[in-house]
């Protein structure tokens, strides 16, 4: 699109982009990057890696998807993490929106399969919308390296040039992931529609992600650095909530 809305640029209820911790975060992940492009990919690498993605911290507490909860809890879902994403690159100038489709997930482990009611269709993934030199570039920084590296899967990288959506098939040519409805574009998340949309199709899953869960998604390093240097221990999926 030749012209960019100023509202892909603004604050909204939960893209807290003035807010001190994302500024920081924003700022430290940026360095000494000029152009949008290397911004943009610093930004989505930051993160992908530096928010563990842990399926079981859905929460229905509307304060839990402001970007600045997700930084500081230091675990998300695909949801709050395209959340962080879109609005660290508000903070930096770079217009960007929520995306959302409805993924299906092949490697699943056993648990996740069992609280999300026997199915692997993932309602309202997540994603970041980016505009990089007046191109909308779709970006999904769920997977972290590590995580990735555990489902023998390559993690998802941006190039600042091309989508980067998760991949079809693992390296072993083992199916992934598979796209099957687009949701749309958002300025601000849509989230009533997201969390109906999650009860509808999983049940109690929304209500019980409190209960911890001992899986390959659950586990994590005992501390991990932040952007801003500062170490913080790791989090039950309570304590993400």
């Amino acid at each position: 699109m030749s012209q960019t809305p100023l509202s892909f640029l603004e604050a909204t209820e939960f893209l807290d982009i003035e807010h001190d911790a994302v500024r920081t975060f924003a700022a430290t992940a940026i360095g000494d990057a000029s152009t949008d492009q290397e911004k943009a990919i610093r930004l989505f690498t930051a993160v992908r890696d530096q928010v563990w993605y842990d399926p079981y911290s859905v929460s229905d507490d509307p304060a839990h998807y402001r970007a600045s909860f997700v930084l500081q809890a230091g675990r998300a879902y695909c949801v709050p993490k395209a959340v962080l994403l879109t609005a660290v690159c508000r903070s930096a100038g770079i217009p960007a929106r929520l995306g959302f489709a409805d993924v299906r997930n092949h490697l699943q482990t056993e648990a996740l399969r069992a609280r999300m009611g026997g199915t692997d269709l993932f309602v309202f993934h997540g994603y970041s919308s980016i505009c990089v030199d007046g191109t909308w570039l779709k970006a999904t920084p769920a997977f972290n390296t590590e995580l990735c590296a555990r489902f023998g899967v390559p993690p998802v990288d941006f190039d600042g040039e091309n989508d980067a959506l998760m991949h079809a098939f693992t390296a072993d040519g083992t199916q992934h992931m598979e796209y099957v409805r687009d949701r749309g574009v958002f300025q601000d998340l849509p989230l009533a529609a997201i969390l109906a949309e999650l009860r509808d199709t999983y049940g109690p899953m929304v209500d019980a992600s409190s209960i911890s869960v001992d899986d390959a998604f659950a586990k994590r390093p005992t501390t991990q650095t932040r952007p801003d240097g500062a170490s913080h221990g790791s989090h039950s999926p309570q304590e993400a909530r």
